[in-house]
């Protein structure tokens, strides 16, 4: 019975450790992703600094990345950029890789 415990409470952390890190990957990537916009806005950097911090609290509307997806499409647009969705989606896909990086070392 013990050894039955002992894995019951070793996967239990092994899956609190995956959602911390997925978290913290998407913090990240959020946090790229905002500072991407910001140069394209052409924000200054006290602008740029508040926009990423925006971008990583749009993640918190609702699961998933369509929140952050419609904050940028949005944003963007209001500046004029010649921006499409799929053009954010891309983007949002190649920061997820390089946060990943940036965090954990690979994948």
């Amino acid at each position: 019975m013990t050894d039955f415990k002992d894995r019951e409470r070793a996967e239990e952390a092994h899956f609190a450790m995956e959602e911390e890190a997925a978290f913290r990957v998407a913090a990240r990537r959020n946090r790229l992703l905002g500072e991407w916009a910001a140069g394209l806005m052409k924000l200054t950097p006290e602008e740029a600094d508040a926009y990423r911090k925006a971008v990583v609290q749009a993640d918190f509307e609702e699961s998933g990345d369509e929140d952050v997806i419609r904050k940028l499409l949005g944003d963007l647009t209001a500046a004029q950029a010649d921006i499409s969705e799929a053009d954010i989606r891309a983007k949002l896909e190649e920061m997820t890789i390089e946060a990943r990086r940036q965090l954990l070392g690979g994948a």
